[in-house]
């Protein structure tokens, strides 16, 4: 009788190790995981959170355990940023009954939260994060270069046929400028030969957006490259009151690139900074565009940093589309070509921004060798 009693107690015993150790296995699993996990039980009180989740927070995962979700936003290490996605991830989710949001962080990650309850959960909520910026990167390359497909058709299509009507009229324009100088009408000759250039010129950026010409590649050095857009747009920035600087690292790095071309990129950067800087008016403001140099592995990172007006986060995403401009005589093809130029060069380039605080451009292309 004792020994039944006692090799019953020893299977309880190895049965329940058996569960043990498949419990820490699986929350071993969770623990590393590279998305972040809350689990909350049915009376709201934080039951389980994974090493991945306390970084996104930026807490010590010890002193969540325990917690309700008022307690995690009192908590007095939490941002300000945090409290307020916090809190609006839980309106969605208990209002609105939202079971998967999106959201960008502070740092312009994009993260995908998914959040699980019901009957499977038994009373239970998990929550979890997970980073997709890299997949939102993807999908607005593709989308950009659909884009830039159709405007490629649109411009074969019309451009030829636009243009020959507006060479013929500013033919005749010129033939009967001398009657019209007679009749004291000069002015009016004037405007329609600058309207009918400007036209022209549209036409031209319009070409250039959708098949740019393939690079004529020389070996340069950075530095030279900024020094030398610097130097071209040096007066228009002090008409405006503002400084450029440049910041480099000692060792002077070097890129195989068509030096025109990605001058044009630098300079319509740069024009855009001046004219953010250029809305701002207030007294004592002193206007800043600062150029930066710095490598990253086998690729070197230009930035172009302003403390112009600012963008919101929604024209962010809209930037290097064909035709959207926030200027009223701007065209919106000056960024959409400079993102198919650096494409080109086998480079990236990307934009943040927040209102108020200004814009900064970052232009990242392969290192070279000097020649």
């Amino acid at each position: 009788m004792l020994s039944e009693f006692q090799e019953t107690l020893l299977q309880s015993v190895q049965a329940f190790q058996s569960t043990q150790l498949v419990k820490n296995k699986y929350e071993n699993v969770l623990q590393h995981l590279d998305s972040g996990i809350l689990l909350f039980d049915s009376e709201g009180v934080l039951t389980f959170i994974n090493v991945q989740m306390a970084k996104l927070l930026e807490l010590p995962r010890q002193s969540l355990i325990g917690c309700n979700l008022l307690q995690l936003m009192r908590h007095p290490y939490l941002s300000r940023f945090k409290q307020k996605k916090i809190a609006r991830i839980y309106r969605e989710t208990i209002f609105h009954r939202r079971k998967y949001h999106e959201l960008i962080d502070e740092y312009g990650r994009h993260w995908l939260i998914s959040v699980v309850y019901g009957d499977q959960m038994e009373g239970d909520f998990l929550l979890s994060v997970k980073d997709v910026s890299d997949y939102k990167q993807i999908e607005q390359t593709a989308y950009q270069n659909d884009k830039l497909a159709m405007l490629g058709k649109i411009s074969a299509a019309i451009a030829h046929e636009i243009r020959n009507p507006l060479t013929a009229i500013r033919g005749f324009i010129q033939l009967l400028r001398p009657h019209l100088i007679q009749l004291g009408k000069d002015e009016y000759a004037r405007i329609i030969l600058m309207e009918i250039d400007r036209a022209n010129d549209i036409i031209h950026e319009f070409l250039n957006s959708s098949k740019p010409t393939a690079p004529q590649k020389t070996i340069v050095s950075v530095s030279s490259l900024l020094k030398d857009a610097m130097l071209l747009t040096e007066s228009e920035a002090l008409m405006i009151g503002c400084e450029m600087r440049l910041h480099q690292q000692t060792e002077d790095l070097y890129v195989s690139i068509d030096v025109k071309q990605i001058k044009q990129v630098i300079l319509n950067i740069i024009k855009n900074a001046m004219d953010a800087i250029h809305e701002v008016s207030v007294i004592h403001y002193a206007g800043m565009i600062e150029l930066g140099i710095k490598q990253e592995g086998d690729r070197v990172n230009i930035s172009i940093q302003d403390n112009g007006n600012g963008m919101d986060k929604t024209l962010l995403g809209k930037l290097f589309d064909p035709f959207f401009t926030t200027k009223e005589q701007g065209t919106g093809l000056g960024l959409s070509v400079s993102y198919r130029i650096i494409r080109n060069h086998g480079g990236t380039i990307s934009v943040d921004s927040m209102k108020g605080e200004g814009t900064v451009f970052v232009v990242s292309l392969p290192l070279t060798r000097q020649a």
